[in-house]
């Protein structure tokens, strides 16, 4: 552990120590309030194929996760205070767990930062299409959704093409996807259907991020101090249309629905965590990194149930399964323009989002090559704007494929069951370090141990149990994959291997303790 800290202090890979605390605190705001509340508390509460949904009892589900995450901020608390280096919860691990177990949970953090800014881009596209609208314009229909969305959709109207009223009862984001496979144009006689607005906001967050991170945070700060102005906005004119009729039945499917809906709300909590893949570049990172990942999750849970408080007593929570499901109850009660303005603050909110995990990502693989799990050349760091930009680049490539031709709701459950497990582990690393240092200087103690940790792992291994199978499914063979790529690269060039290897040189072959 002194080690890694040491290092964040020398050589050609140091990162620019520019982030106040208030800064640090509205990156974790920026990253938590954006598809999260924006997008998924909709289908949290109208339920999908495979997860019911919990009615207007959403709001307990923010509660639960609420919880769960206090546990785990604090848990994450300590950790970022006592090791301010790059890499969150990678990091953690490799300090306590050791390298094996910090692969998996580096490889898993993919998920959270890669795979969950695939969903944030989507859900970008979503409300940048509906903005459009607002105005009076429609966005090609075939480059605005992907191709697996669009099937879907198809088979949902064909399902109801003899009954006019359930035809009717579609919802118009439905409708407009299926008519995106018919309007696409056709390559070997398959349908070509594209996402092109969230690859473009993904280039050019991309480029951001390579200019600098003094720069990218002031980006992100402005963007932050605007979307809570559009939430008091929604909070202010949405309470004058809240019918209480509406919150009748409160829990339309009982504890299995605010479980399911929890597990996918959560979403929506990604980004606290966030704060620590930036310790190495906080200027007081032992007094700022604690404060700054709890002020962002009081000041986002109290708006997250508010929100949903408002949102279910404007619109049946059967009706709010859509992509943008805040727009759509203005739509729903003819208020075009607010919807407009919803969506304004909705593309703020999720660029805002998109830009932080962004910046996590790429750090985390920076950390990595540094230990030797990866190649060397993911630890550049640019000469003039000291950023990651290989990896910044990389993790750019990736977003951008993926979100033009991948669907939300799966994108949303892969990174939640990832970002879950990763709470575990950072829990049992608290455990583990109370034991085996216990003497180590900590800046930031987190209470009642092993109380809390056990609290953080109980409540998140019950969050990842109300994920669909064919989640889990997806979970372990991600896992299996980066197993497979450990043992044939990171397992024989990592940095602890090499001290092993010259240890045993200088020991006559006998090895090292």
């Amino acid at each position: 552990m002194d080690r890694l800290v040491r290092e964040t202090a020398t050589g050609d890979r140091q990162l620019r120590r520019a982030l106040s605390a208030f800064q640090l605190t509205a990156l974790g705001v920026g990253a938590m309030i954006g598809a999260g509340i924006f997008a998924s508390v909709g289908s949290a509460a109208a339920g999908g194929s495979e997860h019911v949904g919990a009615g207007p009892a959403v709001t307990l589900s923010f509660v639960i996760v609420a919880v769960a995450c206090g546990f785990a901020a604090l848990c994450y608390a300590e950790f970022a205070a006592m090791v301010p280096v790059s890499g969150s919860a990678y990091t953690y691990a490799y300090a306590t767990l050791g390298e094996l177990v910090a692969w998996i949970i580096g490889w898993d953090l993919i998920l959270e930062y890669a795979v969950g800014n695939v969903a944030v881009a989507i859900s970008w596209s979503g409300y940048f299409q509906e903005l459009l609208r607002g105005f009076g314009l429609e966005w090609p229909l075939w480059l605005g959704t992907d191709w697996r969305s669009a099937q879907q959709a198809a088979a949902v109207v064909a399902a109801q093409a003899g009954d006019a009223g359930l035809l009717a009862a579609l919802d118009a984001t439905t409708l407009r996807n299926a008519q995106a496979l018919e309007l696409a144009p056709r390559w070997f006689g398959m349908p070509f259907v594209f996402n092109l607005p969230a690859v473009l906001v993904t280039v050019g967050i991309t480029w951001v991020l390579v200019r600098g991170i003094r720069e990218s945070a002031r980006f992100n700060t402005a963007m932050v101090v605007v979307k809570l102005l559009i939430i008091g906005f929604f909070l202010v004119v949405g309470a004058c249309y809240v019918r209480p009729e509406n919150w009748t039945p409160f829990a339309p499917n009982g504890l299995r629905g605010i479980s399911s809906a929890a597990a996918i709300i959560f979403f929506a909590y990604i980004g606290f965590d966030a704060i620590s893949t930036a310790s190495e570049e906080a200027r007081n990172p032992q007094r700022d990194m604690p404060v700054s990942i709890l002020a962002s999750l009081g000041v986002c849970t109290v708006l997250y149930v508010v929100v949903a408080v408002v949102l279910t007593g404007m619109a049946r929570w059967d009706t709010l399964g859509t992509a943008e499901p805040l727009a759509t109850a203005f739509t729903n009660l003819g208020m075009n323009w607010a919807a407009a303005v919803i969506s304004v603050g909705a593309l703020i909110a999720t660029t805002s989002v998109l830009l932080v995990f962004q910046v996590g990502q790429p750090r985390i693989f920076f950390s990595m090559a540094r230990d030797g799990l990866l190649p060397g050349w993911a630890a550049k760091v640019h000469p003039r704007f000291r950023t990651p930009h290989v990896t910044t680049i990389l993790t750019g490539v990736f977003v951008a494929a993926f979100s033009g031709i991948t669907n939300i709701n799966e994108m949303v459950e892969l990174t939640n069951i990832g970002t879950l497990f990763a709470f575990v582990l950072v829990a049992a690393g608290i455990i583990v370090l109370r034991r085996t240092e216990p003497d180590r200087q900590r800046p930031f103690r987190t209470p009642l141990v092993p109380w809390v940790p056990l609290g953080a792992i109980l409540t998140c291994g019950y969050l990842m149990c109300s994920l669909p199978a064919k989640t889990w499914w997806r979970f372990v063979l991600w896992l299996a994959i980066g197993l497979v790529i450990y043992l044939a690269y990171g397992f024989r060039r990592s940095r602890l291997a090499e001290r092993m290897d010259k240890g045993a040189a200088e020991g006559g072959g006998h090895g090292v303790e």
